[in-house]
């Protein structure tokens, strides 16, 4: 479509919604307004994350992922568990190749705010209750009762999307039957009397296997220039915490009832090789969050002059490892469809044809991989390396790794 094309209003702030701002500011859109329902500081987030090197590679490419933002290499992924023979740290099961970059959640929102183009406007504080459908756009209504119109509305706005309702009605995420917990700390604890000590090289990913799940421990950048330790532990809750986890929620930090911090205790003293339940036990219990896992496949990502992006579209179990690169990968899609695009119909079914089947990809994969990883753990003490490697194999089913598949050309 010719520059200077339409309105565009991107309902959610964070990673998805400042790269689809980004993307039709460069496409040529008349005006961008972005409107994200949190008045605080988004940067100050912590939560760890991973983009595959040739993702990354990518959408560099495309210009989605802003040059210079902290990120840490890594380049192995070590499969670990309890052996009182071997050690504290455990035994190693498995040393896989493991081809990503770590990324501070906060540091890369700040590279992609400080990216988006001057002519986006960014509104923070507006909560957004519903997104109508019309004959030429669509109408976005705001918590204040105020409605504002415009030729075309993203849904970036999550797992709890608003939008997703005006494009596929009724679908809603789906719990899994399990949670994880996540935290992270300063690197520099590692160096303290109360780690103990251990081999554990800086590039290297630490994933501890027990009976009834895992955990993902790595060090990713932090916003004073140093490194922070982030992990994430999949398990199922205790039945006596009584949680109502089938409407989609989560419990932030400084939430985390007794219960779920008991029993995650009492996991890292049963289940975890000793030097690993020291590392974990270094988190401050303000850093500690706990965050249901669900699914969702939509049956489309667009309807109307409404299109859904990130985990709006689709929610993924995080064993993918994909998450922001997917979402990264909808804006460069969006973007090389409005190029393309001759018309609002043009622009929308560009996009359907090329994102509508990579979120039930990603979603069919991660259930494969949360089946193996916690509810149907195998017998991990009694693997090997080849036996391990082939667990693996068959648990990818044919797709070439986690991190997300290449881009359509």
């Amino acid at each position: 479509m010719r520059s200077g094309t339409g309105t565009v209003a991107v309902i959610g702030g964070s990673i998805a919604g400042l790269a689809f701002a980004s993307a039709a500011a460069r496409a040529g859109a008349a005006g961008v307004v972005v409107l994200e329902r949190t008045r605080g500081r988004l940067a100050d987030r912590g939560i760890g994350l991973c983009v595959h090197n040739d993702r990354a590679a990518e959408l560099t490419a495309t210009g989605a992922l802003p040059a210079g933002i902290p990120a840490h290499p890594l380049a192995r992924r070590r499969w670990v568990v309890r052996d009182a023979a071997v050690g504290p740290a455990g035994r190693v099961i498995w040393e896989q190749p493991f081809p990503f970059h770590s990324y501070h959640w906060g540091l890369l929102w700040r590279g992609l705010r400080e990216a988006t183009p001057d002519s986006v406007v960014y509104r923070q504080g507006e909560g957004v209750t519903s997104v109508a459908r019309t004959a030429g756009g669509a109408e976005v209504r705001l918590a204040g009762g105020a409605v504002e119109r415009c030729d075309l509305a993203v849904g970036a706005d999550g797992y709890r999307s608003v939008v997703r309702e005006a494009v596929c009605p009724g679908s809603r995420p789906v719990y899994a039957g399990y949670v994880c917990w996540r935290g992270h700390f300063d690197a520099r604890r590692l160096d303290s009397p109360a780690a103990g000590g251990a081999d554990w090289p800086a590039d290297a990913v630490s994933t501890v296997c027990f009976l009834g799940g895992s955990c993902v421990i790595y060090r990713i950048p932090g916003p004073d220039g140093g490194l922070r330790v982030n992990w994430v532990l999949y398990a199922v809750p205790p039945p006596a915490a009584g949680l109502r986890l089938d409407d989609p929620t989560s419990f932030p930090p400084g939430t985390v009832s007794g219960e779920l911090a008991s029993h995650l205790a009492e996991l890292l003293e049963r289940e975890f090789p000793p030097y690993w339940g020291r590392v974990l036990g270094l988190t401050d219990p303000e850093h500690v969050f706990v965050q249901p896992i669900y699914d969702l496949e939509t049956a489309r990502t667009t309807a109307g002059r409404c299109l859904l992006a990130g985990d709006a579209a689709s929610v993924v179990r995080p064993h993918n490892t994909s998450g922001a690169a997917k979402a990264l990968q909808d804006a460069s899609a969006f973007e090389a469809a409005w190029r393309r695009a001759g018309s609002w119909d043009e622009l929308l079914a560009g996009y359907q044809d090329a994102r509508g089947g990579a979120g039930r990809e990603l979603v069919a994969l991660a259930r494969r991989l949360g089946r193996a990883q916690v509810e149907r753990t195998p017998d991990w003490g009694a693997m090997g390396a080849g036996e391990a490697e082939a667990w693996w194999r068959g648990q990818l089913a044919g797709a070439a790794d986690i991190g997300g598949q290449a881009l359509a050309s």
